[in-house]
């Protein structure tokens, strides 16, 4: 479940799985459902499917070698600007989930990463996106993103 540089792969928001002319930054994350995540009709509450593409996030930031804790050490904080989910089936107890987090472009003032959920089944529950701003960890002002970031970034998109 680490991370795969490839050209050609098969990705996001067309027809499932339809291939790509381009390079991308990509984590395949491998979750277990837990109870505390499922309502009693043993479905997941739709506010975790969030959470999961935050555990995405951090594995293919992780992946990258530059996990959040280093970018904010480095005097720069990430916060959400926009989080889009579009719901398609639901997950279940007991499911496992693939949650799949790409990065296609190189930042500069926000990182857009892509996501998707599938089941153990290839079973499409939901597709969105996240997008990062890049603030001043003391004046809480926007700023550019990280060279560090951005050069690992266009380093693996090429």
């Amino acid at each position: 479940n680490r991370i795969v540089i490839s050209h050609n792969i098969f990705f996001f928001f067309s027809s499932h799985e339809q291939s790509v002319d381009k390079s991308v930054l990509r984590s395949d994350l491998y979750l277990d459902v837990r109870y505390y995540e499922t309502d009693q009709m043993g479905i997941v509450h739709h506010s975790h499917y969030i959470r999961y593409f935050e555990c995405g996030r951090i594995d293919l930031l992780e992946s990258i070698g530059l996990p959040i804790c280093k970018i904010e050490e480095s005097g720069v904080m990430l916060p959400v600007a926009l989080v889009e989910c579009r719901y398609r089936m639901p997950a279940r107890l007991g499911d496992k989930l693939r949650v799949v987090s790409v990065i296609d472009t190189v930042p500069m003032a926000k990182l857009y990463i892509k996501n998707e959920i599938y089941n153990q089944n290839g079973d499409l529950l939901c597709e969105g996106s996240v997008v990062l701003g890049f603030i001043d960890s003391v004046t809480r002002r926007p700023v550019r993103c990280p060279k560090s970031l951005s050069s690992l970034i266009e380093l693996n998109l090429k």
